[in-house]
């Protein structure tokens, strides 16, 4: 176990690994980096503070958060169509919280990848390390007061559905930490997202080993865990546990992807992820492989607990290691599932 832990938190400092950019043609398509979130004007509730037009299909989005007391920039790719109101994609960063260059706009083709569907594809910027949760009591090293699901789940969706002219029907994504977050949220509040599609997450985070992972990734922040779930045996290490709470996802169309670890298509110096950079590639191979494979064993987990209850799932599986280029990949093989779910 120790190992593992070792190498999740290796992963999340070490940049040069997970954070490489993209080589020159990789495909990867993004405006110019976004202005900070201003300082908070308090208000009675949530509120779009204003909007900055990038181009014709690419806006940043501030929307006040009064749960936080803090603006959150949210990075929307808007329909091809915009003729009709059009359903919502929510995809979500990794545990940097799209705060550090290890993010969709920057490691993948998303941009590119939207630019003939019609659905608003949503990216929020914030929240490294919190696990898009809501924190029992503030957290100086984490940002102070992290109230992600009642963002998520209550004060973001009419709010952003009204600035985008949505239809009020969502979809989520996400990757390692938020590969698990997405569940969870989705857990929360049952109906609100159609589709759920987590990448390479660990589910069942109330007993070990996923509780590990959780404590070793908060840690890296600075952060304490007794700040976000309260101490070993705290209800809400279980009322925040995808695996245990996985029945409240039936009715959800649910796409689960990780690899086993093993090397893969994407693990070569040629390929866009690791442009080139021998210390890139060994990183992957050996860090990215570990960490992939402690992931592919939650997504196997969480699958059988998921056949056991009855509940369909697509489950995708195979070589690789806790890559970028297999994200966006999972983006793209997940996309049909959760456009029919949609209706995108």
């Amino acid at each position: 176990m120790l190992p593992v832990v070792l190498s999740v938190v290796a992963c999340l400092t070490a940049p040069n690994i997970a954070a490489a950019d993209p080589a020159p043609g990789s495909g990867s398509s993004f405006g110019p980096a976004p202005a900070p979130p201003p300082p908070p004007t308090p208000r009675n509730g949530a509120a779009v503070d204003h909007i900055d037009v990038i181009n014709s299909r690419q806006w940043n989005v501030y929307v006040y958060s009064p749960s936080m007391n803090k603006v959150i920039l949210l990075q929307v790719i808007r329909p091809a169509d915009t003729s009709r109101p059009r359903p919502t994609y929510y995809v979500l960063n990794g545990g940097g919280g799209g705060e550090d260059p290890a993010n969709w706009y920057r490691q993948s083709d998303i941009v590119s990848f939207f630019a003939d569907k019609n659905v608003n594809v949503v990216t929020p910027v914030g929240g490294r390390l919190t696990y898009y949760t809501d924190w029992e009591r503030p957290d100086p090293a984490m940002g102070g007061v992290n109230k992600w699901t009642t963002f998520f789940t209550k004060e973001l969706p009419p709010v952003l559905d009204q600035a985008l002219g949505a239809n009020g029907v969502n979809a989520i994504a996400g990757l390692s930490t938020s590969g698990s977050a997405v569940l969870s949220l989705a857990e929360w509040a049952p109906g609100l997202y159609r589709a759920v599609g987590a990448f390479s997450g660990c589910a069942h985070t109330s007993v070990s080993p996923g509780r590990d992972y959780v404590n070793a990734v908060v840690t890296v922040g600075g952060g304490n865990t007794v700040n976000m779930w309260g101490p070993p045996g705290d209800p809400d290490w279980v009322a925040n546990d995808a695996y245990v709470n996985a029945d409240k996802l039936r009715g959800t169309a649910l796409y689960l992807a990780s690899g086993n670890g093993l090397m893969g298509p994407h693990d070569n110096l040629g390929d866009p992820s690791v442009a080139g950079d021998p210390l890139s590639w060994v990183g992957q191979v050996t860090v990215g492989g570990v960490i992939e494979a402690a992931t592919d064993q939650c997504t196997q987990e969480l699958a059988a607990r998921l056949q056991q209850l009855g509940i369909p799932a697509t489950v995708a599986d195979g070589p690789g290691t806790h890559s970028w280029g297999y994200w966006q990949d999972d983006l793209h093989k997940s996309w049909p599932l959760i456009a029919q779910a949609i209706g995108a």
